[in-house]
């Protein structure tokens, strides 16, 4: 329970941009994986990576100092995600955890709401400029250094609850649990991170349709948040057109949403500039982005001043790295693993594997544990209760 409520909530407290305390503790958690697993889990690892490294540090010719930080840094994570997915194997009661974690997020939220309008509001949100022509928007990110990074940390618990409640199987009332699980998406205005999740659900509902519309929760939740939203955006967009959610809507669908384009296409095309300039199929390096990548995202964006340039989104940062050869590993391995995990015979998982898997070309970045815990999670039968199978065996005794 301590580890679960440093990662969720206090994970980047009082540290360095890019630091964690779970990379700090990646030590501790290494000998615990041994401890509990009896087996070498970070051998295999470096093998993987040993190629790349020999290409970077010779043909390349990567900066080894930043190289070596950037690859110490990956170790860290990756002894990270082994802990993770240790802890879901031996963990007895993971929900318990999960009911834990939601409950002080809701108390945090609500405490956050009168924070926003006093001079400490910096300590729980963030103040961006996020397209155009809507100016700067205060958004919620808890303890995190970002909003949409403290959106994904809270999808898990998302799904798990809201499948508990279509399912009726929450412990928790309804008329509490549902703000519970929307007001922290409400409050951080994560576009990408609620589109995804929208996309999600969709699509998980539409692959088991006959045999989730027949629930009736399920069909009367389907019915009426339809007719909720469809009254909301008749009332918006005849009232209040000119809110910052249609506005930057009409920009995402325009082209003209800086910080969407930037996580989306720009991030492929900046990718793609930035492999030409030195190994196309083996990427540029770890940590070489800011170096490789200074002059041709500041030209590219017609910047007049210094930048650390970034690219925003997992799937094109992979690419900009390894190279084809790793973005290609990286897609056939997640695909691999949906099939090897067999991922649809579960809904929670099911759900959890399209949003990653989507949000993976629209946003995070690739040390980006939030994103890892998402994917361990979506191989992982942690939460059987949502299993298709255990479904029909109950229709079968009644």
């Amino acid at each position: 329970m301590p580890f679960a409520f440093v990662y969720f909530f206090l994970n980047t407290a009082a540290l360095p941009f890019g630091l964690t305390y779970t990379a700090l503790l990646a030590p501790l958690f290494y000998v615990w994986i041994l401890f509990v697993r009896k087996r070498e889990v970070l051998l295999p690892f470096i093998v993987l990576l040993l190629p790349y490294i020999i290409v970077h540090l010779t043909i390349v010719d990567a900066d080894t100092d930043i190289y070596a930080v950037s690859l110490l840094n990956a170790v860290l994570v990756y002894i990270f995600c082994q802990a993770v997915y240790t802890f879901l194997i031996v963990c007895k009661d993971v929900e318990k955890i999960f009911r834990s974690i939601l409950i002080c997020n809701f108390i945090l939220c609500l405490l956050a709401i009168p924070l926003y309008f006093t001079a400490w509001n910096y300590l729980m949100w963030d103040e961006q400029i996020l397209t155009e022509n809507v100016g700067r928007v205060t958004r919620f990110k808890m303890f995190t250094y970002e909003p949409s990074y403290y959106a994904l940390l809270f999808t898990p618990l998302f799904f798990y609850f809201l499948l508990q409640y279509l399912f009726k199987q929450n412990n928790i009332r309804g008329a509490l649990l549902l703000p519970m699980l929307f007001l922290p998406y409400f409050l951080s205005f994560s576009i990408g991170v609620i589109s995804t999740i929208f996309i999600a659900t969709l699509l998980t509902w539409l692959f088991y349709f006959k045999r989730l519309t027949r629930r009736r929760r399920i069909a009367n939740s389907v019915l009426t948040s339809s007719a909720i939203v469809g009254l909301i955006i008749l009332v918006v967009f005849f009232f209040f057109r000119n809110n910052q959610l249609f506005l930057r809507l009409s920009n995402v669908i325009s082209g003209k949403d800086t910080s969407g384009k930037g996580r989306t296409v720009d991030a492929f095309v900046l990718a793609h500039k930035i492999l030409q300039e030195k190994n196309e199929y083996f990427g540029i390096g770890l940590g070489q982005i800011k170096i490789a990548g200074g002059d041709i995202i500041r030209s590219y964006y017609f910047y007049d001043f210094d930048i650390t340039a970034t690219i925003p989104n997992a799937a094109a940062e992979t690419l900009a790295i390894f190279g084809w050869t790793g973005f290609v590993f990286r897609i056939g391995l997640e695909l691999f693993l949906f099939i090897h995990t067999r991922v649809w015979t579960n809904y929670y998982r099911l759900a959890l594997f399209t949003f990653i898997f989507i949000y993976q070309f629209t946003g995070s970045f690739i040390t980006n544990i939030a994103e890892y815990v998402i994917w361990i999670l979506a191989f992982t039968n942690v939460f059987p209760q949502f299993d298709i199978r255990r479904e029909k065996k109950l229709q079968s005794l009644y």
